[in-house]
């Protein structure tokens, strides 16, 4: 049974597609985290993150140890930016070469709507007033 209706795990999808790489953070054994680029290899209908790993990279133990994960994409171009908080587990399929899934517990993402021109003068109003700038973007999170 998915965890998110096909329309969230539609707009996840639509927001990495162009993204090949996420930071995908996990938690040592002293609770320090750890980023590292990783290839997202796809999202499937039940709001499950996949990547292909080595079994013997050694933040597979963070993995063991610390599910809770963290996987953020950016697309800069697009002005699109996007966290998913999740379960990582591994799954294996040959000795080396495993699955990892992420199971998406939280998703939150960022769009900005207007142009940078438009973003520029917005930061400058803001400036000038004292006031936190409005209307820089549209911010989502789909939480279970």
């Amino acid at each position: 049974m998915p965890l998110y209706s096909q329309d969230q795990i539609n707009a996840i999808a639509a927001r990495i597609k162009d993204v090949r790489f996420g930071m995908f953070t996990t938690l040592g054994d002293d609770y320090v985290p750890s980023s590292r680029p990783l290839a997202a290899q796809r999202i499937d209908n039940e709001g499950n993150l996949w990547f292909l790993v080595s079994d013997e990279a050694p933040f597979v133990e963070d993995v063991r140890q610390h599910p809770d994960v963290n996987v953020s994409f950016a697309n800069p171009e697009q002005q699109i930016y996007l966290s998913l908080t999740g379960l990582a587990y591994l799954v294996r399929d040959s000795p080396h070469p495993t699955m990892l899934r992420v199971k998406i517990q939280t998703a939150e993402y960022w769009d900005a709507s207007t142009s940078k021109m438009q973003q520029l003068v917005l930061l400058a109003r803001s400036a000038l007033s004292g006031r936190a700038p409005v209307e820089m973007g549209r911010h989502t999170t789909i939480c279970l």
